[in-house]
């Protein structure tokens, strides 16, 4: 898959994505909510160059992972009480 980055061209290897239900199965949602958080632009779905399948990629779920951990554990540290 070819990617642009910056006005360059990336080669990327298809086995760095996940397919939709794949990607689903990793986060702990449903196939949908991928599908309505890529229409929202809450998340980037790259698509197969063959077939036009929604693909992510791994790094960037990741990354989305802990943004939603991060959060939590400062919620924590803020509310936690003085005394």
């Amino acid at each position: 898959m070819i990617q642009q980055i910056r006005g360059e061209h990336q080669l990327t290897k298809l086995s760095d994505f996940l397919r939709i239900s794949e990607a689903a199965e990793y986060l702990g949602v449903a196939s949908n909510t991928l599908r309505n958080w890529e229409n929202a632009g809450k998340i980037v779905a790259h698509r197969h160059p063959v077939n036009g399948y929604r693909l992510f990629k791994q790094k960037e779920l990741d990354a989305l992972l802990k943004q939603v951990h991060e959060p939590h554990s400062e919620q924590k540290k803020a509310t936690k009480k003085p005394w």
